[in-house]
C-alpha cells in the first residue's frame, strides 16, 4: 500500500476554498520544428501523453481518505481514469496576445483540480497569435498537479517523461518498460488498524526522534543564547500580508540566464539564487517606493531549499523531498552589489543551520505527528494568516534542463509558472529556468496587486541596475596638454 507521506499531506491539509495547493507550468511550442513541415493535432498529443502514461505514478492514482482523518490518505490505483478528462483544449480570445494569455492562465490556475481524481490535468491553449517573442503558431500547454503529488523537483522528472530530445521523438529519460507496482485500495478494517498502530507509536517515535537530536539542541540552545540581545530579522507589515481572495493573478517575463550567471560573480561565493532575491529585493523596493510604502525593515522570503540527493534513487520520485528557509532580500539596501554581499551572508548562514539540527529535526517530528493534529493546525494557519508572522512572500528558484525539449516534434521554446498563495502571503515569485533563459513569475491577486505588470517591470529595471554592475568601467584617457603658445610680447 502506498500511503501519502505527512510532508505531502501537510499541502492537502493547508488547502482551503480560497487558496489552493497546487502548481501550474506552462510551455510553449513552437511548430515550425515539426518534421516535413506538418501541425500538431490535439489528438496527437493525446497519443503522446498516452504513450507515456507508465512513467510516472502520478498519471493514474488518486486519493482515498481515511475516515474522519484518523490516518493519512493513501494512493490507489484509478480503475476509471480517463485520459480525455484530464486533457482539454480551449483557444484564447482575440487579440490573442500576452495580456489575454495571462488572464487565461489565472483563470484556470484559480480553479480547484477534482480530488476525486488523479490530481492533474493539462490544458491545451491555441491562438497566441499576438504574443511578442513567441514564435507564429505556437501554442501552450498548461499543467496543473497537486502539491501533495509533487515539488519542483519531481515536476522536472514528470515533464521529463512527456519530454524528446529532437524533433523525431527521441525521449529525454529512457522509457521505463517495466510496469509500475499498483497500488490497490485498502478496507475500512485495514485502514482502521494502520490508524491505531501509528497513532499509538507516534507519541513514541515523537520522542525517540527528540532525544536522537538532544545533543545538536543543546549546542544550538547555547548559540541562542550567546546571540541574544543581537538585533534579528523583523517581518514588516506590507500588502502583501493581507488575506488572499481566490481569483489570482499572473504576469512573468523571462531573461538570459547567462545575465544572472554575471550578476552572481559580482560576489565571491554567490548562486544563482542570490541573484535571482537580489533581483527581487531590488524589485520590491522600487515597486514599494513608488508607493510611498517601504518599511524600514528588509522583506523576508520564505525560499524552499530541495532536499534531494543529486544521486539519490528516489531524486526523482513523485511527492515532495523539501526543506526551506526564510531569509532577507535586503529591500532596504539601495545599491544592488551591496544587496547581493548582504544576501549571500545571510543565505549561507540559513543554509549552514539548515544543513545541521533544525531541518532534521523537524522533518523527523513532523513524520510522527498524527494525521488529525496536523489537520487542525493546517486549518488552523490557513485562517489566521500566521504565514505573514513569518515572512512576507514566497521565492522559488527551480533550474530545469539546459538544452531544447520537444513534445510532438514541437520545441518548447519557453517555460513559466503559478503557484500557491495562503492567507497572510499574498506573492509568490517563481523562477524557472530552461535552455539559458530564466522567467520570473508572480503570482498574486487583483486587491493585493493591482499592478502587477509595474511589479514586473520593477523586476526588470532591479537586473539592469546589476547587470551594469558587472560591465567593466572604461576608463577615461588623460586629456592631451594643448601646448602653450608663445603670446605676443608688449612692446
Amino acid at each position: 500500500m502506498d500511503q501519502l507521506n505527512p510532508q505531502d499531506a501537510q499541502f492537502l491539509y493547508f488547502e482551503s476554498e480560497d487558496n489552493l495547493t497546487h502548481l501550474t507550468t506552462i510551455s510553449i511550442l513552437d511548430q515550425s520544428t515539426v518534421p516535413d513541415g506538418d501541425i500538431v493535432r490535439f489528438r496527437d498529443i493525446l497519443e503522446h501523453v498516452e504513450s507515456r502514461l507508465h512513467m510516472s505514478p502520478v498519471f493514474k492514482r488518486r486519493l482515498v481518505h481515511v475516515p474522519l482523518e484518523l490516518d493519512f490518505p493513501y494512493w490507489v490505483d484509478d480503475e476509471n481514469f480517463d485520459l480525455e478528462y484530464h486533457v482539454r483544449h480551449v483557444r484564447l480570445p482575440k487579440p490573442g496576445d500576452w495580456r489575454q494569455f495571462c488572464i487565461q492562465m489565472a483563470r484556470y490556475h484559480s480553479r480547484p483540480l477534482d480530488m476525486s481524481k488523479p490530481l492533474w490535468e493539462m490544458n491545451v491553449i491555441e491562438g497566441l497569435d499576438n504574443v511578442d517573442g513567441i514564435p507564429e503558431g505556437s501554442y501552450a500547454i498548461a499543467t496543473k498537479i497537486h502539491h501533495a503529488a509533487a515539488d519542483g523537483k519531481a515536476l522536472m522528472g514528470f515533464f521529463g517523461a512527456l519530454s524528446d530530445i529532437d524533433n523525431k521523438g527521441t525521449p529525454a529519460v529512457p522509457l521505463n518498460k517495466a510496469e509500475l507496482r499498483r497500488s490497490p485500495q485498502p478496507g475500512y478494517l485495514e485502514m482502521a488498524v494502520r490508524a491505531t498502530w501509528h497513532t499509538v507509536r507516534s507519541p513514541i517515535s515523537m520522542t525517540d526522534a527528540v532525544m536522537r537530536a538532544m545533543p545538536s539542541v543543546y549546542r544550538m540552545a547555547q548559540d541562542a543564547l550567546t546571540a541574544r540581545g543581537e538585533p534579528g530579522h523583523v517581518v514588516p507589515e506590507t500588502r502583501f500580508n493581507d488575506t488572499v481572495e481566490p481569483q489570482k493573478m499572473w504576469d512573468a517575463r523571462t531573461f538570459k540566464l547567462d545575465d544572472l550567471k554575471a550578476v552572481r560573480a559580482l560576489v565571491p561565493g554567490a548562486t544563482i539564487n542570490d541573484a535571482v532575491l537580489a533581483v527581487c529585493g531590488g524589485g520590491l523596493r522600487r515597486y514599494l517606493e513608488h508607493h510611498d510604502e517601504l518599511p524600514e525593515e528588509s522583506l523576508i522570503a520564505w525560499v524552499p531549499i530541495n532536499a534531494r540527493g543529486a544521486s539519490s534513487a528516489d531524486s526523482n520520485s513523485p511527492g515532495n523531498d523539501i526543506t526551506s528557509m526564510t531569509v532577507p532580500i535586503f529591500t532596504n539596501i539601495e545599491d544592488g552589489m551591496e544587496r547581493l554581499a548582504a544576501i549571500r551572508e545571510a543565505t549561507q548562514q540559513s543554509k549552514e543551520a539548515k544543513a545541521g539540527v533544525p531541518a532534521r529535526l523537524m522533518t523527523d517530528l513532523s513524520k510522527h505527528v498524527p494525521a488529525a493534529t496536523q489537520v487542525l493546525a493546517g486549518r488552523l494557519v490557513s485562517r489566521v494568516g500566521m504565514a505573514s508572522r513569518m515572512c512576507n512572500l514566497f521565492i522559488s528558484n527551480v533550474p530545469g534542463p539546459q538544452i531544447p525539449l520537444y513534445m510532438n516534434g514541437a520545441r518548447q521554446v519557453g517555460v513559466y509558472g503559478l503557484a500557491p498563495l495562503v492567507n497572510g502571503m499574498g506573492l509568490f515569485i517563481a523562477t524557472p529556468s530552461y535552455n539559458g533563459e530564466i522567467s520570473f513569475n508572480v503570482t498574486s491577486t487583483r486587491e493585493i496587486l493591482p499592478d502587477i505588470d509595474f511589479l514586473i517591470d520593477c523586476l526588470e529595471a532591479s537586473l539592469d541596475e546589476l547587470k551594469a554592475a558587472t560591465k567593466p568601467v572604461k576608463k577615461k584617457r588623460p586629456a592631451k596638454k594643448k601646448r602653450a603658445r608663445n603670446k605676443p610680447q608688449a612692446i
